[in-house]
């Protein structure tokens, strides 16, 4: 497989880092393989025959329409190929497609988790039923445990995949899909919308932050946690948010803030990414985002309000403090 070496990369489907991109990967090779061996072997037989009967040395044709033996073996061999095809992907399909039961007899810190995740033009909202959390861009989960994901949109036809983690599922509004992984190592893996769904389709990407069990417990409870006290610049920021067209929009658990438009804002400040991963989470950043989100990300529902710079100042302030 040295020649798929090159295909191996940071979101690459040959270098998984799940259970279920493992059983993927390992049909896509053994189905390269089986083509690659049929490419030689075909083409093998058109270059000898090229040579072999080439007109300066052609010797005499002979009849072989009718022959049973030979048209039993074109046909029989093919037949067998897909055979072993075909019960080779039913295999990986029948381990990846069904969900795994959820067994009371996992151990602490490894059960099962759920996570409802609904597509936007284009951003994904990631909520979590059980533990009351709602975020977005950025996915949590703990290594070695099953997280069951409950796909759907809330517009248009998107399709959420992680290349590394597992198989495409179609977000699709007004129906909810199912599909699972189990992470098999800490990292961060790079995930895209993979289904064409308008104008910043290219621009609707995500993360999966996959760390320990203790790690997962510490993102949980800072999640679950009420926003600061705020002074200064940051309780100016949050005024300005709470009075103005923010809230329409946006939620800030435990304030008037209760929007359900835009992603939920709660703890912006501990995400990497904002604005549908186009943007990393830095100051900057989300003062250009501020300033002028069409010029970021143009067709995105979030309208320029033309904020004067003190009150983007302030609220900067105010959402980098939301950690």
């Amino acid at each position: 497989m040295a020649a798929l070496s090159g295909c191996a990369g940071t979101s690459s489907i040959f270098n998984p880092a799940s259970v279920n991109a493992q059983e993927i990967s390992s049909l896509i090779q053994t189905i390269y393989i089986i083509a690659a061996i049929v490419f030689v072997i075909v083409e093998g037989l058109l270059i000898y025959a090229a040579i072999r009967f080439s007109r300066k040395s052609a010797p005499p044709a002979s009849e072989i329409e009718g022959n049973v033996k030979i048209e039993i073996g074109w046909t029989l061999l093919p037949a067998i190929v897909l055979a072993i095809v075909f019960f080779v992907s039913l295999k990986t399909l029948s381990s990846v497609a069904y969900l795994p039961p959820v067994s009371a007899s996992d151990p602490p810190g490894q059960q099962p988790v759920t996570v409802r995740v609904v597509g936007h033009q284009w951003w994904w909202e990631f909520d979590y039923p059980d533990l009351k959390i709602t975020t977005a861009d950025e996915l949590h989960v703990p290594v070695n445990t099953v997280v069951y994901l409950e796909v759907t949109s809330n517009d248009v036809i998107h399709s959420y995949w992680v290349p590394q983690l597992g198989g495409k599922i179609d977000a699709i509004p007004g129906q909810t899909n199912h599909t699972w992984f189990k992470v098999t190592q800490t990292g961060t893996f790079d995930g895209q919308c993979a289904e064409f769904c308008g104008v910043e389709h290219g621009d609707m990407r995500l993360k999966v932050v996959a760390e320990s069990a203790d790690q997962f417990q510490t993102w949980v409870k800072d999640q679950q946690s009420p926003i600061p006290s705020l002074s200064g610049e940051a309780a100016k920021g949050e005024q300005y948010f709470l009075q103005g067209a923010c809230v329409g929009c946006h939620t800030i658990d435990g304030t008037a803030a209760q929007g359900k438009v835009g992603p939920n804002l709660t703890h912006i400040a501990a995400r990497s990414i904002i604005a549908g991963g186009v943007l990393t989470n830095t100051p900057e950043n989300l003062t250009k985002w501020l300033t002028d989100p069409q010029a970021v990300k143009p067709g995105n529902i979030m309208p320029n309000l033309h904020l004067p710079a003190d009150e983007i100042q302030a609220l900067v302030a105010f959402l980098g403090s939301l950690k």
